[in-house]
């Protein structure tokens, strides 16, 4: 027989005897120094099944449960038959959920390996997750897209046209600023490089060549889809995500709500509409800076930058890079709220997840202003 009871029980506590180890009081982070220091050194005494009773368990946390749950494994090693603990009603999911993970690692067990064969491991593991991350978002999509048609139906039932106002302002208004001024200034990069390097070759009028078809056709599109996924797609994913951590989205699926709806549709149209329009406004503003540029470093008045802008695109090529713009927000807004609904209940999840969002988002772009420009060089476009 071991027991571990004082006269005056200390916060946690726990005693074996008869084959019963009986456990009580507060078993949470502070007391697991000490806690485990004492099961480490348990002597179970004689006997071949013993009953794990913590029902007088007054309050458990994940640290707690995990010194139970190891107890229990390490007497079932000395070929012991040990049932189930018993604790509150309250902690038996906690308990659950820990001895569910908890055997699906010791059932997949990570052999040991050379450093070379670890780092394919992990870029196997990592193909793999990737592939059933898109296969989940595949899904989310046919979703998206069925409550979207839905919405088209009868859009006066279904849209919410004040939410999607609020994203169209949240989106578009109040992003004009930032957008504006990186591309006023990737205007006045482009500009000065291409200058640079046309100088040598007395051909310094097509620096303008250069900056409208760049602009107009990529680097407009291109850069405002990139800020807008770090700026409105991570507010979608932490704005979400904080709303499933404080338990507001599954309060809005008892009351009967269609999350889709009420949360992603506003979002994911609201997107839609302010994107091109920033694109539009980022390419003006980028030909502003070239223009500011072409001025003071070549010398090349604004009637002449005008008319040799006119000579080198038309609308075909403004259309280009616009005709992106609402693909583009279609991938940020939809990954940034999935990104979102998977967020766990904690903070840490929060920060992940936003910051994976971002990363998906800019990924994608990125393969799909490829995937357009290969497509628009078959057509000829």
């Amino acid at each position: 027989m071991a027991s571990i009871e004082n006269a005056a029980k200390p916060d946690a506590w726990f005693t074996i005897e008869h084959g019963v180890f009986k456990a009580g009081g507060r078993w949470t982070i502070t007391e697991s120094a000490r806690l485990d220091q004492q099961l480490r050194t348990l002597d179970a005494g004689p006997g071949d099944a013993i009953t794990m009773d913590a029902g007088a368990v007054e309050k458990l946390d994940s640290t707690g449960a995990w010194l139970l749950l190891r107890t229990q494994r390490a007497l079932e090693k000395t070929g012991r038959k040990i049932g189930a603990v018993q604790v509150p009603e309250r902690y038996a999911s906690l308990m659950a959920n820990l001895d569910r993970d908890d055997k699906k690692q010791q059932s997949h067990p990570l052999p040991r390996m050379s450093p070379w064969r670890y780092r394919l491991y992990r870029i196997g593991k990592a193909t793999v997750e990737a592939g059933r991350q898109g296969w989940r978002m595949l899904g989310y999509l046919g979703r998206v897209t069925a409550e979207t048609g839905e919405m088209i139906g009868a859009p006066r039932k279904n849209l919410r046209f004040a939410a999607m106002a609020v994203q169209v302002e949240e989106t578009g208004i109040s992003a004009l600023p930032i957008v504006g001024l990186l591309a006023f200034l990737i205007g006045i990069v482009l500009a000065y490089q291409g200058a640079d390097q046309l100088k040598r070759f007395g051909a310094e009028i097509f620096t303008i060549n250069l900056l409208g078809v760049g602009v107009l056709r990529e680097i407009g599109g291109l850069i405002t889809a990139i800020i807008v996924a770090g700026r409105s797609g991570s507010a979608f994913t932490a704005h979400l995500g904080s709303m499933r951590v404080n338990q507001e989205i599954d309060a809005m699926q008892t009351m009967g709500l269609n999350t889709v709806d009420t949360l992603v549709l506003p979002r994911v149209i609201g997107l839609v509409i302010s994107l091109p329009l920033l694109t539009f406004y980022a390419n003006i503003m980028a030909l502003i800076g070239g223009a500011m540029m072409c001025y003071f470093d070549l010398g090349i008045t604004i009637p002449v930058f005008l008319r040799q802008l006119n000579q080198a695109v038309d609308v075909g090529t403004l259309m280009v890079g616009l005709v992106k713009a609402p693909v583009f927000a279609f991938v940020i807004a939809l990954v940034g709220c999935y990104e979102g609904f998977q967020v766990e209940r904690n903070a840490a999840s929060v920060g992940q997840l936003t910051t994976r969002s971002v990363v998906e988002s800019v990924f994608l772009v990125i393969v799909l202003d490829a995937a357009f420009s290969v497509m628009f060089s078959v057509l000829g476009v």
